[in-house]
């Protein structure tokens, strides 16, 4: 189970999952910024490059938690937009995404994610728009219901 604590709150993300399967680790945060890291190998395309889908992934897992974290324990982010601009390409490293926000309100919060290599050379920016809306009661039986909305324990105080 992946694991942040930052300004209070808890996120976990059951292992298995899509961050788990791509080797996505947050690595730092605040309310302000999210640091994650992705491993290059494993996330090819068939030319040898970095898949754009992975760097995709890698920025909505960033931009979610952070939304996540705006939202809070009584409401849900979900994503709305993805806007992704591919730079450059990477073929091995590590790549880093930094997630700031750029617009918190109450139903829309929107985040920029820059997307860098291991020399530091920008080859992504993705933009995240989520929508956040109250929680939905979960029902017995629905896939997830184990699982807060949004299949992301936490948001809670530590």
């Amino acid at each position: 189970m992946a694991r942040l604590e930052v300004a209070g709150l808890v996120m976990e993300v059951p292992d298995g999952q899509l961050p788990d399967k791509l080797g996505i680790e947050i690595t730092d945060g605040n309310p302000d910024r999210l640091v994650a890291t992705m491993p290059v190998a494993g996330n090819l395309q068939p030319y040898g490059l970095l898949h754009g889908g992975a760097t995709c992934a890698l920025a909505e897992t960033l931009g979610s938690v952070a939304a996540a974290m705006h939202a809070g324990r009584e409401r849900v982010a979900v994503g709305l937009d993805l806007h992704a601009t591919h730079h450059r390409a990477a073929r091995f490293g590590t790549v880093t995404a930094v997630c700031t926000p750029l617009h918190r309100g109450g139903t829309v919060a929107t985040f920029e994610i820059v997307v860098t290599d291991d020399a530091d050379e920008r080859i992504c920016t993705v933009r995240l728009t989520c929508l956040i809306r109250s929680t939905p009661p979960a029902q017995p039986g629905d896939p997830g219901a184990e699982l807060p909305a949004g299949g992301v324990r936490g948001a809670e105080p530590s």
